[in-house]
């Protein structure tokens, strides 16, 4: 005999955002422009009735610099917070950031434009900085 099962419970209400925050998308179906709450899954239109699926903020990720645990967060963000150890890392764009190969190791390193030097979080070793330096990834951030 199937065991029945029981109906999932109804999600919970939305909640608007405090600040009231909008953002776009393209109607499914009569490809009008459609504003709608940030935070909301779906939007449906009022001129036609389709229901068009809000796409997923689009993601980032990093290295936390206190444990090297691997970070995952909303792309734009300007600062992350680990919930390992708690250290708030800054989250910095691709064309704020420049990349050099570790002097030692060979890991490919990140680090903020305008530093002189980058310590490896894998072995320590402190890589000197030079305008000569700039990397193939460098460039493609870059263009």
């Amino acid at each position: 005999m199937p065991v029945p099962l029981a109906p999932y419970p109804p999600p919970p209400p939305y909640t608007p955002p405090p600040n009231g925050a909008q953002s776009q998308v393209v109607c499914s179906g009569c490809r009008n422009l459609l504003l709608y709450p940030v935070g909301a899954t779906s939007v449906c239109c009022a001129v036609c009735n389709a229901v068009t699926t809000v796409p997923p903020p689009e993601m980032a990720q990093l290295v936390c610099g206190g444990c090297h645990t691997l970070l995952m967060f909303i792309r734009g963000a300007t600062n992350v917070q680990c919930s390992c150890c708690h250290t708030v890392n800054l989250a910095l764009e691709a064309n704020q950031v420049a990349h050099v190969n570790c002097g030692n190791c060979e890991m490919l390193l990140r680090y903020q434009y305008g530093a002189r030097s980058v310590k490896c979080a894998i072995c320590s070793f402190v890589t000197s900085v030079g305008t000569s330096t700039i990397s193939t990834t460098e460039q493609k951030f870059n263009t």
